[in-house]
């Protein structure tokens, strides 16, 4: 029934989306924040709605961690498509999510998510990936926050997947800070029983900001173990919680 109602949701959205996509076009040709601002609340209501319908309760740390004067470069775990509602629903900043290329094939959502300043990932095009690095590089110094999944796919297994280095190059060339978020039994929504929707707690915690600059010289050499680190305590921790 939750799966029902999600598919006659994304149906209306869709829908509604194509008025919409024309309003959001003319505001950013005159102030291209303002844009992005509106689409992410759209957005957000939307992603809300289906949070809803799929019964999901949300559980948010640490928000107050993120300063909300700069951008920042959000590095989380992956375990669920549902990883980037949660994530949308909560962050506090204007951010645009890396995602890979295949999403940008899916008509509608590849709109709202130029929109929102997403990038998308070719994982077997080195070349393609550092030009879609250095693009996030300019959004952050732009004022944008960057949402990276460095595991690369989502994870179903029991410890994650190592955390690729190429992603923390947006913090190590801008020195903005990088904030860890650990994201807990998002998989329990859908992946462990697909194609149903099950309702479910999750848990997202934003961490403390951690600057490149403020790290030694071991630990910038190997900064991405040091987030996942991080993130992996964390998710422990919040284990009892789910």
């Amino acid at each position: 029934m939750r799966l029902i109602l999600v598919i006659l949701f994304l149906i209306l959205f869709f829908i509604l989306s194509i008025p919409l996509f024309l309003v959001e076009y003319l505001i950013g040709k005159f102030n291209r924040r303002a844009m992005v601002a509106s689409s992410q609340k759209i957005v957000v209501a939307a992603f809300r709605i289906i949070l809803f319908l799929s019964g999901v309760k949300i559980t948010a740390i640490g928000i107050e961690n993120v300063p909300k004067d700069e951008a920042v470069l959000y590095i989380a775990n992956h375990r669920s498509y549902f990883d980037v509602l949660v994530s949308y629903v909560t962050v506090p900043t204007l951010t645009g999510f890396m995602a890979k290329k295949e999403i940008k094939k899916v008509p509608f959502l590849r709109t709202w998510m130029g929109f929102l300043q997403c990038l998308f990932l070719d994982r077997d095009d080195v070349r393609q990936g550092m030009k879609v690095i250095l693009k996030a590089i300019e959004q952050v110094k732009e004022g944008y926050s960057v949402f990276i999944s460095p595991e690369g796919t989502r994870n179903q297994g029991k410890e994650m997947l190592p955390f690729k280095a190429g992603s923390f190059k947006v913090a190590e060339k801008t020195g903005c800070a990088i904030i860890p978020v650990s994201i807990s039994n998002t998989d329990e929504i859908f992946e462990n029983h697909q194609p149903w929707i099950r309702k479910a707690h999750v848990v997202i915690e934003y961490g403390k900001p951690v600057y490149p600059k403020d790290l030694d010289r071991d630990q910038l050499r190997s900064i991405n173990t040091h987030i996942q680190e991080i993130i992996r305590k964390t998710l422990e921790k919040n284990a009892s919680l789910i």
